[in-house]
């Protein structure tokens, strides 16, 4: 039976074993004797070890059912043990380098080195290594899984990878460790020879250089990748008279898939029943020129499509736990790591949001809460990630209670590094003094870590955000706390735009960039050093031109003004437009060559008359060009 077609079904559910695993290890650590957290955690272990062996996937399969013994131990005593945490928690993530190697088609990894590292250290473990390579099959024959090879001299092919191991000046028992090197060789394809041979090996002696031949239909850096994880490897190369293009096995590329209610599918089935009922009295309507009933069949029509449309999203829907799972984990590793006390408190996970956005996500949102545990945290704190959905937008938002960020020191160092005049920075705001810490290689930590510190991190999650179709808006007040909010379109393949109109071309402005719109008399525009500003509350708005920043002529205007109040560069801004053409919901088609090299431009749409229309990203066009503000007031001809 072909079980390659259940792969992406055993990956997904896989993967959701192990979050649940690593959730509860974390609730464990806490409260060690919760019975039924152990009984949980060994059903998990339990289903991976059986999903895999149904798959032939062998070292998964041994290792969930290594994890699965080791954890029997504690379920008869009742308690887990913190050292046992510790070490669940590395064989999940084992465990996800495996389904990562099955996903991506790559033999899966070395896993006998955290096998020994659970058993007594000392000659006994790597005794009990030697037992596990048993006869070897005759030279130049593949490995099966588990055999080790007999390794002699043998006229080489000139393709062959040729490869020299070194080990460790620590490494105990080092002709143990080249018998398991071996071992894990010929599961990477056929060993041709090696020396020193294995009958050499089994002698014993210091030995602390091997070289090895071996043909195998893997690219040899992820040879050289695999060798290096056996455990006391110092390293993997190949010596430079070896030269052989690498043997590369052309795979087709996997489909992504995702699982769907079977509810859902029954709505499909329905709608396409009625859509096809639909069309055949529309027809029969047009044909018999019974125009009412055309129109009541078209409204109809509109609504089965709307019906299609929202399952169709709901399909691509997934909750924000599918993201979230591992970050009780990584607050955990980071706490310990910097010798803090944080708590993590996780609200709004039933929040849905597209798959691709989720994923897109993911980076961003570690990068978040690393922030938040090394930055803003000092001894002891709380970590708080909440999403909530507020129209046709998802708000998700990290918050720390730590030291938060305070604006002059920002601008200071934004001064120091030579990324703002002094000029620039008296005249910021504090709320656009905050958005400074988004410039590629600006970082406010006085000292390099494991962590941070790097100059490396917001700007990634600013761009990356800011590409799945949002924004990002930096909260703090020092002493009190920071929050990293983040405005996110539920879908990035259909979302809301402003259609604005800008000398006689119609072009698109997704919502969650737009803040509010304004129509003003002229009267109500000001001047601010001959600049042109708006009163927003406290706030002296500047106005920029669109026909401007787009290249394109301005036509005359007279009456009111029409302005879209955006951010650019961490402050409020208004561009002006000649008039607004409504709101609509959009389905947003990437741009091909040439046109994906229009800066600016995030996509297009075709609107009811057939026409293109070019959807912008204000905030890219006003952060990557210099414009300056309008002079005087629009359409004021002196």
């Amino acid at each position: 039976m072909d079980m390659s077609k259940y792969k992406g079904m055993f990956l997904s559910e896989s993967k959701e074993h192990l979050r649940s695993m690593s959730t509860l290890l974390i609730n464990l650590e806490k409260n060690p004797s919760d019975r039924e957290g152990i009984d949980s955690l060994f059903r998990e272990a339990h289903s991976v070890k059986g999903m895999a062996a149904s798959m032939g996937y062998d070292r998964t399969t041994e290792l969930a059912h290594h994890l699965e013994d080791y954890m029997d131990g504690f379920r008869k005593s009742g308690a887990v043990p913190s050292a046992a945490v510790d070490r669940l928690l590395g064989g999940i993530d084992l465990l996800e380098g495996l389904l990562a190697d099955i996903e991506a088609d790559r033999v899966e990894r070395p896993i006998a080195a955290f096998l020994a590292a659970g058993k007594e250290q000392g000659t006994e473990e790597f005794d009990a290594e030697l037992e596990l390579i048993s006869d070897p099959p005759p030279v130049g024959e593949s490995f099966p899984a588990g055999d080790a090879v007999e390794t002699s001299p043998l006229s080489v092919d000139p393709s062959s990878l040729r490869l020299v191991v070194e080990l460790t000046p620590e490494a105990m028992a080092p002709s143990a460790r080249f018998l398991l090197l071996l071992r894990e060789a010929g599961r990477l394809g056929t060993l041709v020879m090696s020396v020193p041979s294995e009958a050499q090996l089994r002698k014993g002696g210091e030995i602390r250089r091997m070289e090895l031949t071996l043909d195998s239909e893997l690219d040899p850096d992820r040879v050289v990748e695999l060798l290096s994880g056996v455990s006391d490897v110092a390293r993997v190369f190949r010596p430079a008279s070896s030269v052989a293009p690498p043997k590369r096995v052309r795979r087709e590329a996997q489909p992504q898939t995702v699982r769907v209610r079977t509810d859902l599918l029954d709505h499909f089935i329905n709608l396409t029943g009625e859509l096809i009922t639909q069309r055949y009295m529309l027809q029969t309507a047009s044909r018999q020129e019974r125009w009412s009933d055309v129109q009541g069949g078209l409204d109809h029509l509109a609504r089965l499509i709307s019906a299609l449309h929202h399952n169709v999203l709901q399909v691509r829907m997934m909750p924000l736990e599918s993201i979230t799972g591992h970050l009780p984990r990584l607050v955990r590793d980071l706490s310990r790591k910097t010798g803090k006390e944080v708590v993590l408190r996780v609200e709004g996970e039933e929040v849905e949001l597209d798959r691709a956005i989720l994923e897109g996500l993911a980076d961003p949102l570690v990068h978040m809460v690393r922030n938040a545990v090394d930055h803003g945290i000092e001894e002891q704190g709380e970590v708080v990630v909440r999403a909530w959905r507020e129209r046709d937008m998802v708000l998700l938002e990290v918050a720390d209670n730590g030291r938060g960020i305070d604006a002059l020191v920002i601008r200071q160092k934004a001064v120091a590094k030579g990324l703002i005049s002094p000029a620039q920075a008296r005249s910021l705001r504090d709320r656009e003094a905050l958005q400074l810490v988004c410039i590629p290689g600006f970082s406010t930590a006085t000292e390099i870590t494991e962590t941070s510190g790097r100059g490396v991190g917001m700007d990634v999650v600013k761009s990356a955000v800011e590409n799945l179709g949002g924004g990002l808006e930096i909260l703090s007040e020092p002493g009190k706390g920071t929050r990293m909010r983040l405005k996110l379109p539920l879908s990035v393949a259909i979302i809301q735009i402003l259609l604005v109109e800008c000398s006689g071309r119609t072009i698109g402005i997704p919502i969650t960039k737009v803040e509010r719109t304004l129509d003003l008399p002229r009267e109500g525009i000001q001047t601010s050093g001959r600049k042109a500003v708006i009163q927003l509350g406290e706030e002296m708005v500047p106005l920029l031109s669109l026909h401007k920043i787009l290249g394109l002529p301005k036509n005359p205007s007279e009456g009111s003004i029409s302005v879209v109040i955006t951010e650019g560069r961490g402050r409020r801004v208004g561009l002006v437009v000649d008039r607004f053409c409504g709101q609509r919901e959009a389905f947003v088609k990437t741009l091909a060559f040439p046109l994906d090299s229009l800066a600016g431009v995030s996509g297009a749409t075709v609107i009811g008359d057939g026409s293109i229309i070019f959807i912008i990203d204000p905030q890219y066009l006003l952060e990557e060009r210099t414009v300056a503000p309008l002079s005087r007031v629009p359409g004021d001809s002196r």
